[in-house]
């Protein structure tokens, strides 16, 4: 089964939390609410420095899936 490459994820323990869960490498949760993510991979120095530009677009793609999912929830 393929999954999506981001996801909606709720939780009532925090209740204005809005997270988008990044499915592909590099796996992450970002909370929209505060901007903080959550990497779900393990990196080598070398991994971090040629993620760094990749995250930044990766987090603005997450940013725009959540304002597209939300927009299709209130048409």
């Amino acid at each position: 089964m393929e999954f999506p490459k981001f996801l909606l994820g709720d939780n009532t323990d925090y209740p204005t939390a809005i997270f988008v869960i990044h499915t592909e490498y590099p796996r992450f949760i970002i909370n929209l609410e505060n901007d903080e993510v959550e990497w779900l991979e393990d990196f080598t120095q070398e991994d971090e420095k040629e993620l760094e530009a990749e995250a930044e677009n990766l987090i603005e793609q997450a940013t725009v899936f959540y304002d597209r999912e939300i927009s299709r929830y209130e048409e």
